[in-house]
């Protein structure tokens, strides 16, 4: 209790620097703030995730949104000048909300995450920290040393740059469970970093309905109307969340056809027409935390890519609402299944020591053996964090500080007892209605998945599961 005391006197005592805005000495808390963070993070959400699926367009997809959202969070309180409008636009904070008020609401929310992970019931386990790594030759600007009192580690970059790059790694494995291991690659820190930004995201839930062990059977799935395989596909019957976002009804009978969904009704909203897809949620134990299912209708070519273009802030805040979805009797098929991925975000012309330039041309997938820079940072607009104008001066109060790399990595196991799964982000910086029938919600084709956290309004994981490993 003490902790949460301190953190919020320091929610009033940041008032009284100036270190944000002009005039740091407002002691009113916005109360839109977090509201905007909430939508902000969303739609940055939505942002990454066409970035992502558009440079990966076969292959699985699977990140975490709100670990990539704070660790730019971190770097927009560092941010002056230009930088800083690029990082405020592509977080969608408010054009109208300050840096302070953005602040105030940061905190804020990490309050109520510590309270919520003290008074945890147990029936799930959610964290998402974040450290801000300074080299010990530096020094933050006093104020932002109060600000970040708890995320600061002072590190021998310098004099011991494996052994920093060893204990930022630790640190991640440790929040994360170990299932995400050696974030940083060896080499990537060396004796000219100075600030590493990391956030770390752990999740673990068990199924409010779990499936029975049992009852999971190799069934088909449909990576595409000519390429079929076998997976482990999980079932189960009960009462869930649902909703039929198309006005077309699909009654297919065949039980090798890639459309097994039984919809004898549909729905006129607007949304509806704009989505075209079949949406379901299965909750964890608590009910804080769900994963939703978006299921296009395979006959449509490319309907995953389709789905993704349509999905916008308003249609995924509709569905997530609580009362978005209807009730109702439905019959599951999801495949069992474990997806790990590493993003690079740096830049091309980062890796090259060479300057940055917007609309460059990029590699664009990933493969199993074989990871290549995604120019993601680049496409959400904030390529100029890797170039020789990043103004990050609120940190120490001094130019000279630009991203070097950027690198997110994810991992995700889903089977008939629960979800498992985390994430880590590190950017480092250098000097220089009810049917007649029960419903079946069979996933033997492409679709898109997302785990929400419905306390915080925050997609915490995303992905697209195209086809087994």
């Amino acid at each position: 209790m003490k902790r949460m005391l301190l953190l919020l006197l320091m929610l009033v005592a940041l008032s009284h620097q100036q270190c944000l805005t002009q005039d740091d000495t407002k002691l009113q808390t916005d109360p839109k703030a977090r509201l905007t963070l909430y939508a902000g993070q969303q739609e940055f959400s939505l942002d990454m995730l066409r970035v992502i699926s558009s440079m990966n367009k076969n292959t699985n997809i699977f990140f975490s949104p709100s670990s990539v959202y704070s660790a730019l969070l971190l770097a927009y309180f560092g941010a002056a000048n230009q930088t800083e409008d690029s990082l405020k636009k592509t977080l969608h904070i408010n054009a109208d909300q300050d840096k302070l008020s953005t602040m105030q609401a940061y905190r804020l929310e990490r309050f109520f995450q510590a309270m919520r992970a003290a008074n945890g019931s147990g029936s799930y386990e959610l964290r998402s920290p974040s450290r801000i790594y300074l080299s010990n030759n530096l020094r933050l600007r006093e104020c932002m040393e109060q600000l970040f009192h708890d995320e600061v580690v002072q590190i021998n970059f310098l004099g011991d740059p494996e052994n920093s790059r060893l204990a930022i790694n630790e640190w991640v494995e440790q929040q994360t469970k170990r299932l995400i291991k050696n974030l940083i690659s060896e080499g990537k820190v060396t004796p000219s970093t100075s600030l590493v930004l990391v956030n770390a995201a752990y999740f673990k839930g068990l199924w409010q309905s779990q499936f029975l062990a049992q009852h999971t059977r190799k069934e088909v799935f449909f990576i595409s109307a000519s390429e079929q395989t076998l997976v482990p596909m999980m079932k189960q019957k009960g009462t869930f969340n649902h909703r039929a976002l198309s006005s077309c009804i699909i009654n297919t009978r065949n039980p090798m056809s890639p459309c097994i969904i039984n919809i004898r009704y549909s729905m006129s909203t607007v949304v509806s027409e704009r989505l075209g897809a079949h949406v379901l949620e299965l909750p964890y134990k608590g009910k804080d935390v769900s994963m939703f299912l978006f299921l296009p209708p395979f006959v449509k070519n490319n309907a995953v890519d389709s789905l993704i273009k349509q999905l916008d802030h308003e249609s995924l805040a509709e569905i997530v609402a609580e009362d978005g979805l209807f009730a109702r009797q439905v019959e599951i098929m999801v495949p069992k299944f474990s997806i790990e991925q590493e993003l690079d975000l740096t830049p091309v012309g980062a890796l090259f020591g060479t300057p940055f330039r917007a609309g460059a041309l990029g590699i664009c997938q990933v493969l199993p053996a074989l990871k290549l820079p995604l120019l993601i940072l680049e496409q959400m607009g904030v390529g100029d964090l890797f170039t020789e104008t990043a103004d990050l001066s609120g940190f120490t109060g001094q130019r000279g500080l630009l991203f070097d790399d950027a690198v997110h990595k994810a991992r995700i196991d889903v089977d008939e007892k629960g979800t498992e799964a985390a994430a880590a982000t590190a950017m480092l910086f250098f000097r220089s209605s009810r049917p007649l029938n029960p419903l079946r919600f069979v996933c033997n084709h492409p679709f898109i998945y997302l785990l929400f956290d419905r306390v915080s309004q925050t997609v915490l994981f995303m992905g697209i599961y195209r086809r087994p490993n």
